[in-house]
């Protein structure tokens, strides 16, 4: 496991160079190796403007090492620069070679997944740009509503996509682990892109497949409803993933959007113990609270997809490893 940078509570940092616009977010990383693996082959960084998690795959420590070599390059991007798609394109193709020289000679190869967001990269409005290869995710928690932001690069997506399989059904699929793009195995990596509105009163979870695995979307919703803080949210994720059973590695981000420019969330100022007669309005805190007991309905989610040129692989890795921290992938071809 590698972890790059440090959380922050409250941190006020500039959107991008020379703009005049502040934002103020906390947020809040966490890894653990889970109940039946012995090695931790995720890794995150969180140093602004880039928030990001690798899920790596491989036998022995081949996984680590590339999840390591992603999150080593995107660290790269980190401080007081904007990020474009070209930058994050030409860091994990650093990646690939890195990972190519650094994890040596296995039969499969290594790789790993890598999602997540950079602030930034858009001028004319404040927004995320969400990023993402393979299974592990980006989600948007807001007024009430859960909304996954990415989409998985997997057999089962695609077969739910074609109205082969349903959601449900997806989930215990026996291919449900199998993933149609990652990051590594010599190959030039494939990101999609999708742009984000940045919005106060915002929560952004990014996370790996240890925390979809064990918690349904209703639960992670639940969690992120009802905690305060960026930290809280993101141990209680965590905390009760491995609970349900810890199948594999866990790793959470959990990102609050407190202000953007004059623009603030009141709810988040009554939490903060901040009267809300100095801001006017009713309560929102309240009002979160209401929504929060009934089941959510979707709220408008600002989202533009940006089309990937590439196409997906022709081949595809079984990320699982469910039969041990040795399980090397397994590359089929599609049927």
């Amino acid at each position: 496991m590698t972890g790059r940078g440090e959380n922050a509570v409250r941190r006020r940092i500039g959107y991008r160079p020379g703009s005049d616009l502040e934002i103020e977010l906390s947020w809040h990383a966490i890894t653990d190796v889970g109940r039946r693996r012995e090695v931790n082959q995720d890794s995150y960084v969180v140093i602004p403007p880039i928030f990001a998690v690798a899920d790596g795959m491989g036998g022995h420590s081949a996984g680590e090492v590339a999840s390591a070599a992603v999150v080593r390059r995107l660290a790269e991007l980190g401080g007081n620069r904007a990020v474009s798609e070209r930058d994050i394109d030409g860091a994990l193709e650093d990646a690939v070679e890195d990972i190519e020289l650094d994890a040596g000679g296995t039969d499969l190869g290594a790789g790993t997944t890598v999602t997540g967001v950079t602030l930034g990269s858009c001028a004319e409005e404040p927004t995320w740009t969400v990023f993402n290869i393979g299974d592990s995710r980006v989600y948007q928690y807001f007024k009430g509503a859960l909304s996954q932001i990415t989409v998985d690069h997997s057999v089962v997506q695609h077969l739910i996509d074609t109205g082969a399989i349903t959601p449900e059904e997806a989930e215990f699929h026996p291919h449900a682990n199998v993933i149609t793009r990652a990051v590594g195995f010599n190959e030039a990596p494939s990101p999609d892109y999708t742009a984000l509105a940045l919005i106060p009163g915002q929560r952004i979870l990014i996370c790996s497949d240890g925390l979809t695995k064990e918690l349904t979307e209703i639960g992670i919703q639940h969690f992120l409803a009802t905690t305060d803080t960026a930290e809280e949210a993101a141990k209680q994720l965590v905390h009760h993933a491995i609970e349900n059973a810890g199948r594999d590695n866990v790793t959470v981000v959990v990102i609050d959007v407190h202000a953007v420019g004059e623009a603030r969330d009141t709810s988040d100022l009554a939490i903060a113990g901040v009267s809300l007669d100095s801001v006017g309005g009713e309560n929102p805190a309240e009002a979160r609270t209401d929504a929060d007991t009934e089941t959510a309905v979707s709220e408008p989610v600002e989202v533009m997809e940006i089309e990937s040129e590439a196409e997906d692989a022709g081949t595809v890795t079984d990320a699982s490893d469910d039969e041990g921290p040795d399980t090397v992938p397994v590359r089929v071809p599609l049927g």
